[in-house]
């Protein structure tokens, strides 16, 4: 009888042990969050990635009443901040800004220490935005077909932010479906290949749109092509590459919040509806519109099959394009 009692007296110990960390874990998720957040941007200050992730982080930072601190961990093609992110504590309290490019990175690199798929949770898909074909204000060429005249008399030599980056992706993209061939030189950043544009260095680049369209508008860049589905409201005279007779041109960098996997789904919903309300208000969406983004707010459902589906498509234009790591 004795070792019967003991025995029954120790499962309920045991079940009552077992039910601490949930009641400790619910009430961590109706609090949350209780402390400052960290918000790493794996990109350096001052770019288009960084400048969104502060506006939400100063936003949203109000409505959950707690600080949101951005932590810039650039390097590695993006990956050093990522793989932080991905190994950090699953409560909540670290936020991860991330791109295109890390879709891309999945199959660029091969020996890469996290899996966007697997150590990370989609949050929310924040916005979009177009590249655009654009050439030196002096050459000639005043449309696609003019330019791809070019581009087949010899090959030409185009710039890029990065290997693996949206720009070069569009570079591949547009080399694949105009069945041309040019010489890729990879720079750190969107805005020393810029400057060789302008400075007539490179013959062209398909820039990130927000980067670019300063000076388009001052009329030093003429911009022949936008990789969108649509014309963009920036850039309303420059047509869409389908418009010009390259359909498969298509492609829009997007930037998005993801949090360590095993993060509370509560928590998870939580911060997603804060972030997608960010975006969505007025002050928010009129200064990145008005910055060349398009405000998207997708929850992590949607952002998920986003990931999901960009990672199947670049993974074969990486491998038919055999596009290298920098």
């Amino acid at each position: 009888m004795i070792t019967r009692r003991f025995a029954l007296h120790a499962i309920a110990s045991a079940a009552a042990v077992s039910l601490v960390p949930s009641l400790s874990f619910a009430q961590d998720v109706s609090s949350y969050p209780s402390k400052p957040i960290r918000y790493i941007v794996p990109f350096p200050p001052g770019g288009l990635t960084d400048v969104m992730a502060r506006l939400i982080a100063l936003n949203a930072g109000m409505a959950l009443k707690q600080s949101i601190l951005v932590d810039n961990r650039a390097g590695a093609s993006a990956n050093l901040g990522a793989d932080l992110a991905a190994k950090s504590p699953p409560d909540g309290y670290t936020w991860l800004a991330i791109t295109l490019a890390h879709a891309v990175n999945q199959s660029l690199f091969t020996n890469l220490p996290y899996s966007l798929e697997k150590n990370l949770a989609p949050v929310a898909h924040l916005a979009t935005s177009p590249l655009v074909l654009v050439v030196n204000e002096s050459n000639p060429a005043k449309t696609l077909a003019e330019f791809l005249v070019q581009a087949r008399a010899k090959r030409l030599n185009a710039g890029s932010s990065g290997n693996g980056t949206p720009p070069h992706l569009g570079l591949e993209l547009l080399a694949l479906n105009a069945k041309i061939e040019v010489s890729h030189i990879p720079y750190k950043g969107g805005a020393p290949s810029l400057n060789d544009l302008l400075g007539s260095q490179l013959d062209f680049i398909v820039s990130n749109l927000p980067e670019c369209s300063t000076y388009v508008k001052a009329g030093k860049l003429r911009a022949l092509a936008v990789t969108s589905a649509k014309r963009h409201p920036l850039l309303p005279d420059v047509p869409t590459f389908a418009e010009s007779g390259l359909p498969g041109v298509e492609l829009e960098n997007w930037t998005g919040l993801m949090m360590p996997a095993g993060t509370p789904k509560a928590i998870i919903d939580k911060v997603a509806s804060e972030a997608i309300k960010s975006v969505k208000s007025r002050e928010i969406s009129d200064r990145v519109a008005a910055m060349g983004f398009t405000p998207t707010g997708l929850g992590p459902a949607e952002f998920g099959e986003v990931i999901k589906k960009d990672v199947i498509r670049w993974r074969e234009i990486v491998k038919v394009r055999n596009i290298q790591a920098g």
